[in-house]
């Protein structure tokens, strides 16, 4: 049986879309409020950011999309220097950076006369973004993570080779002209891309889509490989859900995550057949991973 894949559908029956544009410390940040139609407001809105290196028309808008037809409010949008938001350096991966991002569509939203409660969902990379903001926000109310991926910088050595690769890798951050030093994101083909022949990334059917920058800065790798996404888990006593699968990238993250925080906490574990890339797109992992999420803001 063939897989249905959901992200080049940019369109849902009774959903709105709305472009909106804010400020993040000097740079506008643009994006899509997705509504449900002929909702009553003031909605209950959701922030959904998504994996690294990606952009708005990704899997945050098929999440938005998704929650906004059953009945939320959602927005999905560029992070600084990614995609159709202003900003520079461009294409870095920096985890303060884009929690910064976060906060300034919470304001965003909070000054809408349309929207009352706010939560945030984190998808990939950006579930530990958008942890910190929950857990550091209190205009946020709860937290939901898709296929979470948690590092702290050691798990990121083990990850990227050891010690001594990681380290070479946060020089290279360091090094002169690592401003002007632009890698491809993804690639089927060019060994050299940051995410050779990953699925759906190097994939034009589904990740590989126009909207996508497809490039990574060589500042990102000091700013990623130093980022410690479990130091929220202390601090976090909201609730939170994470829906996940034994398949997903980092595994060992979401355990230790969940070990460490004492948030009221609810996990939601699909099967073993279901990875990481399916989370983004498949339509049947990501119809069970937005009936969770919903059932969960909405409650």
């Amino acid at each position: 049986m063939k897989t249905i894949n959901l992200q080049n559908t940019p369109e849902l029956k009774g959903v709105l879309s709305e472009e909106v544009s804010f400020d993040s410390h000097g740079a506008t940040l643009r994006g899509v409020l997705y509504k449900p139609e002929g909702a009553i407001a003031p909605l209950t809105a959701v922030i959904v950011t998504g994996a690294w290196t990606t952009v708005k028309e990704q899997m945050p808008g098929t999440y938005a999309r998704e929650l906004a037809a059953r009945g939320l409010a959602a927005l999905a949008f560029d992070f600084t220097g990614w995609g159709e938001s202003d900003g520079a350096p461009r294409f870095v991966e920096d985890p303060a950076v884009k929690t910064a991002d976060i906060k300034a569509a919470t304001s965003y939203l909070n000054s809408r006369d349309d929207i009352d409660d706010i939560s945030g969902l984190g998808i990939c990379a950006s579930s530990g973004y958008m942890a910190v903001a929950v857990a550091d926000d209190a205009r946020l109310s709860k937290l939901a993570l898709v296929a979470p991926w948690l590092h702290d910088p050691e798990m990121a050595e083990g990850i990227y080779g050891g010690a001594e690769t990681a380290a070479n890798l946060i020089a290279a951050s360091d090094a002169e002209g690592a401003a002007e030093t632009v890698l491809l994101g993804a690639s089927a083909t060019e060994e050299n891309a940051v995410m050779y022949q990953a699925p759906y990334y190097s994939e034009e059917d589904r990740g590989l889509i126009p909207a996508y920058d497809n490039k990574f800065s060589a500042l990102s790798w000091k700013p990623w490989l130093t980022y410690d996404a479990q130091a929220s888990a202390d601090r976090l006593t909201k609730p939170i859900l994470m829906v996940g699968s034994p398949s997903i990238a980092l595994p060992a993250g979401a355990v230790a995550y969940e070990a460490r925080t004492n948030a009221p906490f609810e996990k939601i574990w699909l099967g073993e057949d279901v990875t990481q890339f399916d989370f983004y797109d498949r339509a049947d992992v990501v119809k069970a991973s937005v009936d969770a999420v919903s059932d969960f803001f909405k409650s």
